[in-house]
């Protein structure tokens, strides 16, 4: 059985060192230590984490290799990011956001984990992203909370 691959933001990584979020943060990490699922981090994630606190920077670096896949963005999905930019599912000021939404779509992840409730596990804005992605070629994308996949 193929493992599902999760696309984790910053959020999640975050969580793990949180006061609110931290009980089903680590429950996933531990998931992906267990080789239950796969996470996919992308380049602007990392560096995101890059200017994070110690203690959050440790939480990726304490995960085994075989656990998780690094992409990269590019021109595909910047342009896919834009194009939801173009729709108004977010503003510019959430340009990174829509950019972790492009990069999952155009790696074919099985599903974005966040914590981000205004922007990215939000009805109105899954509905947005998914229709962009019907429009341009790509295939609906799930996008949830950690506490819906622990």
């Amino acid at each position: 059985m193929r493992k599902q691959r999760i696309y984790i933001d910053t959020s999640v990584v975050g969580g793990c060192c949180d006061a609110v979020f931290p009980v089903e943060s680590l429950q996933l990490f531990d998931m992906a230590r267990r080789g239950i699922v796969i996470f996919v981090f992308s380049d602007i994630v990392l560096d995101e984490i890059n200017d994070a606190p110690r203690e959050v920077q440790a939480v990726i670096e304490s995960l085994p290799a075989n656990t998780y896949e690094i992409v990269e963005s590019s021109v595909e999905s910047e342009a896919l990011r834009d194009c939801y930019l173009e729709a108004n599912i977010l503003g510019s000021a959430s340009i990174n956001d829509a950019h972790h939404v492009a990069i999952a779509s155009v790696k074919r992840v099985d599903m974005i984990v966040s914590w981000n409730f205004k922007r990215l596990v939000h009805l109105d804005k899954i509905r947005g992203f998914n229709a962009v992605n019907l429009q341009q070629g790509y295939l609906m994308i799930e996008i949830r909370s950690p506490k819906e996949i622990v």
